[in-house]
């Protein structure tokens, strides 16, 4: 068994691992930690299999920003830890049978029967000079560079959308208006009251 087996079956046993722990324990923030743990696995598998640009999108984005915003959400977030715990053993049956089911489908469709080297070729090893980030780059902005626009004008609408939907005016939301405040004056906000005194018997 050669280094690059010995590898792959140490990160694949560690992504496992960790991504069984992100839904069984009971303490959010452990389970978004060991979800940042999944995924410096699944990376360094993707670097086994000389895909660098994918390993190294998915530290940045998932890791880098993604999961430590989604950290920092959880850790502020008042979390009832003993309904979890009670939803926990209610959906079990469920969780185990749709995770049977995921199982099953997985087998089916990259299984030996439909992927391995008896089915495809052994792929080609490249020189050390090799850029996978330029390949993909040449494919992406020639081949497919109709689709890639498509998808950046539907993902700016999106964002457009989304900015429209959360700027709308409610009509029960008190608002600020940052000119009347600052052009304010005294008589404007205080009132004297002349209260006549009372005399002592």
């Amino acid at each position: 068994m050669g280094v690059e087996k010995i590898l792959f079956y140490l990160f694949a046993a560690i992504m496992l691992a960790s991504a069984t722990a992100v839904i069984t324990v009971r303490n959010p923030v452990r389970a978004a930690l060991f979800l940042v743990l999944t995924f410096f696995a699944s990376a360094a598998i993707w670097l086994l299999l000389e895909a660098e640009f994918l390993a190294v999108a998915l530290v940045l984005v998932y890791v880098g920003a993604v999961m430590v915003l989604f950290l920092f959400v959880v850790m502020m977030l008042d979390v009832n830890l003993a309904r979890l715990r009670e939803g926990f053993a209610r959906y079990l049956p469920i969780g185990v049978l749709i995770a049977l089911l995921m199982i099953t489908v997985l087998v089916m469709i990259v299984g030996p029967e439909q992927f391995g080297l008896a089915k495809f070729a052994e792929p080609l090893r490249h020189d050390a000079d090799y850029s996978n980030t330029r390949e993909l780059g040449l494919i992406l902005y020639t081949v497919y560079v109709y689709p890639f626009e498509i998808a950046a004008v539907i993902l700016l609408v999106a964002i457009v959308a989304a900015i429209a939907l959360t700027l709308r005016r409610r009509p029960y939301t008190k608002y600020q208006n940052p000119d009347e405040q600052i052009s304010v004056k005294r008589d404007d906000r205080i009132r004297l009251v002349d209260v006549p005194t009372e005399q002592r018997k």
